[in-house]
């Protein structure tokens, strides 16, 4: 591995002007991390991309390299690229095994995240760095949010979120408050009488976008966001259909393949496919069929009625009539798109949300809510994690000014209520008893 890493590494061209550098949404210096490597910096190469971004340890696996730095490399107009996806994951990994140190000086200021997905995990390490105590609520029991949720283990194993979970929350003394869902029992204004001076609205999109035809509720369909947190619930069977051709699409034919499925198709209303090539091109090795030009009309128990697509004059996609077909399957995957949830913004006061139910937001991250900010997909829609990573440090700047701003808390005094030391001294004398 590290052969090939420093193969790799030696390919670079140390360009003055890096396309590299300008392609990358986070615009991570890999001219200068790949020159540290090669003069024997490990530590100071691990260091520039941790502090440039915090999960760079996942970036490199699942970024649209492609499409960004190595798809901006000078080399790769007429040879391969390099390969930096594999210099950074090699670096980072390797790095964050010796990340062991503490929570930095208390600054005495609270904030508080909401999600543990990717924007919500880099602002709270980003304000924990500057010494606020960060808590982080999320309805699930682990961190990671979409990337635990919404991308298979094959991808990005669990055990890197893990020990991200160790490195960047535990040791930083970052709280995290699982199981809990902003919206219901907790709402943003029990945030604010709790101390928290400012709040990060980084909930990911959780509800499916329907097809809205008839048999979308049968008993062998799911949504791609359902299937992907648990495929192992599922017993969609050996032939199966995936509605739609984007990254989730091939995420979900590659999962089924993968829990026993031996069919697997993907169903694309036009002729060219909405998911990457890197994506698409792993689907189709693994067996994955594709129809295209297909409108989904009906899920029947025993297959899916589809009709070829046409495009109108005003741009519309319709069935063409006379053309509908049954294709069998034994189970059906919906894959297009996800929305945000409704519940945390109908329970907050005074807070702007666009026609989709989206966040308003300025492009530091305020909301029409003073001391609510948002970033990542409650706030842009779904979009990459290091797009995420990137907006998001923008607005943890930002919180940090708003909270420097503000007077520092003051806790409430009881006078008559018992300190601890009292507590303990009852205790012992009970026990004496």
């Amino acid at each position: 591995m590290a052969l090939h890493v420093m193969e790799e590494a030696n390919r670079c061209l140390q360009c003055k002007k890096p396309r590299c550098q300008e392609g990358c949404p986070i615009h991570t210096n890999i001219p200068a991390v790949i020159r540290l490597l090669k003069e024997g910096k490990l530590n100071d190469a691990g260091w520039m991309l941790f502090e440039n971004n915090p999960l760079t340890t996942v970036c490199a696996l699942v970024c649209n390299h492609e499409k960004q730095c190595e798809g901006h490399c000078v080399r790769g107009v007429k040879e391969a690229p390099v390969h930096f996806s594999v210099i950074e994951s090699y670096i980072s990994t390797t790095y964050a095994n010796q990340m062991v140190k503490g929570p930095a000086p208390s600054n005495g200021r609270k904030a508080a995240v909401i999600g543990a997905g990717p924007a919500g995990i880099t602002v709270a390490i980003i304000l924990a760095r500057k010494g606020y105590q960060v808590t982080i609520f999320d309805s699930r029991d682990k961190i990671g949010g979409v990337m635990r949720y919404g991308i298979p283990d094959f991808r990005l194993p669990d055990s890197v979120l893990d020990d991200m979970a160790y490195r960047h929350l535990e040791l930083k003394g970052i709280q995290f408050r699982p199981n809990t869902y902003i919206g219901s029992a907790i709402t943003i204004d029990d945030l604010f009488r709790d101390g928290y001076q400012s709040v990060f609205v980084g909930a990911g999109l959780w509800k499916p976008r329907k097809l809205n035809i008839r048999g979308e509720s049968l008993g062998h369909v799911t949504y791609a966001i359902n299937y992907l947190a648990s495929p192992a619930a599922f017993r969609l069977g050996e032939r199966i259909m995936v509605i739609g051709t984007g990254n989730s699409a091939m995420d979900c034919a590659r999962t089924a393949i993968r829990h026993g499925a031996r069919y697997v198709s993907c169903v694309n209303l036009t002729d060219t496919l909405t998911a990457s090539q890197y994506e698409s091109s792993y689907a189709k090795l693994e067996g994955v069929d594709f129809i295209y030009n297909k409108c989904t009309l009906e899920i029947r128990e025993d297959g899916v009625i589809l009709a070829d697509s046409q495009v109108g004059e005003d741009g519309k996609i319709t069935p063409v009539p006379g053309t509908e077909k049954l294709y069998p399957c034994t189970g059906v995957i919906v894959a297009v798109s996800q929305g945000a949830e409704s519940n945390l913004i109908t329970t907050t006061k005074d807070i702007d949300t666009s026609k989709s139910g989206l966040l308003t937001v300025d492009a530091d991250g305020h909301t029409s809510r003073p001391g609510v900010f948002a970033a990542g997909d409650a706030a842009s829609g779904a979009r990459t994690v290091v797009e995420a990573v990137a907006n998001s440090k923008r607005v943890a700047e930002a919180m940090h000014e708003y909270m420097q701003n503000l007077p520092l808390p003051v806790t409430t005094d009881y006078p008559n209520a018992p300190t601890v030391e009292t507590v303990d001294a009852a205790v012992q004398a009970e026990q004496k008893l």
